[in-house]
């Protein structure tokens, strides 16, 4: 039975008490609510990575950070994203970033890369998985008066077109009837350049009754999800001489003494079998070479 159905057939002393316990419920309600703000407060101030999960920020206690000295072969990426995170320490007009292009070429380590060099300067990440960008407006007020800089960080990103999802995304990057704050951006990484899976066919005029009449339309919309990160970031896989001097450099750094041809050899055997010629298998390479080694 209803509230109001309650209310209509109650005599008025039994109103009162009702209307009591609603109170009281209402009451407990808030007092959770400024609870769970103060909380968050709290690890805003004493950590520089958050995930969102459960509509609350968690404290990533021990973050991944990663050494831009680490990601070979994508300078002018780095120089790009560098030069748009520095604009936005200083409070100066930068822009929201998708990195996008072949897995393994190090877009999620940028970002992360970001973090480790500008923690000091005020520079915070949080990670939002899919689930979580129907709260993107949510965790912006959570932000609004903060003196730090956040990068909400959507690590391999895609879509499909019945999830509603990337429709918060695009209200949260531009046209939403909510601002976002200047102290918040969004980088985002994906395997797809647009973020959503296109088909042949919308490229075609339509060929019956179950066609969709204006099919451009439809692509418009897809792509206009990637059109509204200002800066957008492509990786191309990488050329065997990249490859090898990323193992290289990754050997050194763990102090392997291996002569040059052998590892040369290894690693060219490893990357025939592995997903695919990139940072990250140089990276298992070396890392399986080193415990082969030590055991």
């Amino acid at each position: 039975m209803s509230i109001e159905s309650e209310t209509k057939n109650a005599n008025p002393e039994d109103i009162f008490p009702l209307f009591t316990q609603l109170l009281e419920k209402a009451d407990s309600l808030l007092t959770r609510l400024d609870a769970q703000t103060a909380s968050t407060d709290g690890c805003l101030d004493d950590y520089i990575a958050f995930r969102w999960r459960t509509q609350t920020l968690v404290p990533v206690k021990h973050p991944h950070l990663v050494d831009s000295a680490d990601l070979i072969g994508i300078d002018a990426q780095c120089t790009a994203l560098d030069r748009n995170t520095r604009q936005f320490l200083r409070g100066l007009p930068a822009n929201h970033a998708l990195l996008w292009g072949d897995r393994g070429t190090g877009k999620s380590s940028l970002v992360k890369a970001m973090l480790a060099r500008y923690a000091d300067d005020g520079l915070r990440l949080i990670g939002i998985g899919k689930e979580g960008l129907a709260h993107l407006q949510d965790i912006a007020e959570l932000l609004w008066e903060r003196p730090e800089r956040y990068i909400l960080f959507c690590d391999d990103l895609a879509f499909n077109q019945d999830e509603p999802e990337y429709r918060e995304l695009k209200a949260m990057l531009e046209g939403g009837i909510a601002a976002c704050p200047d102290n918040v951006l969004i980088y985002a990484t994906s395997n797809r350049r647009h973020l959503m899976p296109r088909q042949v066919r919308e490229n075609q005029y339509p060929q019956n009754d179950e066609d969709e009449l204006y099919p451009r339309e439809a692509t418009e919309e897809k792509v206009s999800l990637s059109d509204r990160f200002g800066l957008r970031l492509a990786f191309y896989r990488i050329t065997q001489d990249t490859y090898l001097q990323i193992v290289s450099h990754y050997a050194q750094k763990r102090g392997l003494s291996v002569p040059p041809a052998e590892l040369r050899r290894a690693a060219l055997e490893w990357e025939a079998s592995s997903s695919g010629r990139s940072g990250r298998a140089a990276y298992q390479f070396v890392a399986d070479l080193a415990g082969r080694l030590a055991l």
